[in-house]
């Protein structure tokens, strides 16, 4: 008994030696000097609570951090937030609904393409479709590359006002939970 109580004395007393030391870690891990008072404070009650578990006394330090490692895990585990599954929209990424919306999109930016007169339907085909440089795409059409780049910047404006009616192109789309 008298050897129990000998080693609770020295390991508090070697516990408060640890202890800025511990609440150093604390805060750096954390960054909150009160939740690092807290950390360290369940820390040390458990190193207390189970001192028998320490073999060596030259791993205390090792121990400990140990220690405050897993009640810095505890803390972080009970803080994550509750998710409410039934108010989740999920992301559909490959869905019918998708497909359809994909689809629908294709055949309203192809329908204001053609809508375009053709010198602009050339130019912005030859250059965003296709990928031309203004010089092809004026050596091609045999015209000047002041003209390339001023039908251009008709075609891509008239294709901006034409589609702008249009729902969100982001190509996201949701499935709504049902109850």
């Amino acid at each position: 008994m008298f050897s129990h109580y000998f080693r609770f004395n020295r390991l508090d007393h070697k516990l408060s030696e640890h202890r800025a030391k511990l609440h150093r870690m604390a805060v750096a891990w954390c960054g909150d000097p009160t939740l690092a008072d807290d950390l360290v404070q369940d820390t040390l009650a458990k190193a207390l609570e189970k001192q028998e578990q320490l073999k060596d006394d030259e791993r205390l330090g090792a121990w400990l951090y140990k220690i405050l490692h897993n009640c810095w895990m505890e803390h972080l585990r009970t803080q994550r937030p509750a998710l409410d599954i039934d108010a989740l929209e999920l992301t559909c990424t490959d869905c019918p609904e998708k497909q359809f919306a994909d689809a629908q999109l294709v055949t309203q930016v192809r329908a204001a393409v053609e809508a375009l007169p053709i010198s602009q339907c050339q130019v912005m085909t030859l250059v965003d479709l296709e990928g031309c440089s203004y010089e092809q795409v004026a050596a091609i059409l045999d015209i000047p590359i002041g003209t390339v780049m001023s039908r251009l910047s008709r075609a891509r404006d008239t294709m901006k006002k034409r589609l702008q009616n249009m729902r969100n192109t982001d190509n996201v789309h949701y499935l709504r939970s049902v109850k």
